[in-house]
């Protein structure tokens, strides 16, 4: 069944709600929906209290690495590592990715340090829309569009290699107009793993939009929306709730 994913999203030390089309090398450009005067540890603690599991850590731009979030008990699945990762850790983009091509060596690599256990392997495929009902994966923080397409064929040749997907639409991340349906339509069909979507969640009506749209097979992050992010949209509790009775 369809469940609420929450996230938590560092750049330059800092958890922040980013436009995501806006995330370049250039800090005049970016722009953010929310700065949070709380750390990363905070939310960490917020989900493990109540429960939310299957979370994910992104980390963008100078001065961020990857916090020590020792907020559950070993195994317990609280928060996986997402774009901005490299070799050694749960999730990534740019890294399977040098200079734009997909490297299947660099896959492998991976899945070995994991001791070729997928089980301990998330794959982002961050992706940006490409004429009709096309997306392309999108790497360097979703400014560089990569030769890999999303489709079926894809999701099948990697499935092998990971437990489940986290496919942010880049092009409504941050946005707060709405989700991608039809890439969650799609993610659906393609998909015989576990998948979250992230991109464009607005209102609390989004985790009903999904779970009918995907048939309960597709999961929702919702971010600058939530209001523990500085957003009206969606209250934190409510998802929680949404969570606990589905």
């Amino acid at each position: 069944m369809t469940k609420f994913r929450p996230c938590i999203d560092l750049h330059a030390g800092q958890v922040k709600q980013i436009v995501g089309g806006t995330l370049d090398s250039s800090t005049d450009a970016l722009k953010t929906n929310h700065v949070s005067l709380e750390p990363a540890g905070h939310f960490a603690r917020l989900y493990r209290d109540h429960d939310l599991r299957a979370g994910t850590l992104s980390c963008w731009g100078p001065r961020t690495t990857r916090p020590p979030l020792r907020r559950w008990p070993p195994g317990q699945g609280a928060c996986r590592s997402g774009a901005g990762s490299t070799t050694g850790t749960p999730g990534f983009t740019s890294y399977l990715f040098p200079e734009g091509k997909f490297s299947q060596e660099r896959l492998d690599a991976v899945l070995h340090s994991l001791d070729g256990d997928k089980q301990k392997l998330v794959i982002d495929l961050s992706c940006r829309r490409r004429g009709e009902d096309r997306w392309f994966v999108a790497m360097n923080k979703w400014q560089t569009i990569t030769d890999m397409e999303v489709n079926q064929e894809t999701i099948k040749q990697l499935e092998p290699y990971c437990s489940e997907f986290l496919i942010h639409a880049a092009d409504n991340e941050g946005l707060q107009k709405g989700i991608d349906e039809t890439l969650v339509q799609r993610l659906a069909e393609w998909c015989s793993i576990p998948v979250t979507y992230a991109g464009g969640g607005r209102h609390l009506e989004d985790l009903d939009l999904v779970a009918k749209l995907s048939g309960g097979k597709v999961d929702l992050t919702i971010g600058s929306a939530l209001d523990c992010f500085g957003g009206s949209g969606v209250k934190f509790d409510d998802c929680v709730a949404w969570n606990n009775k589905s």
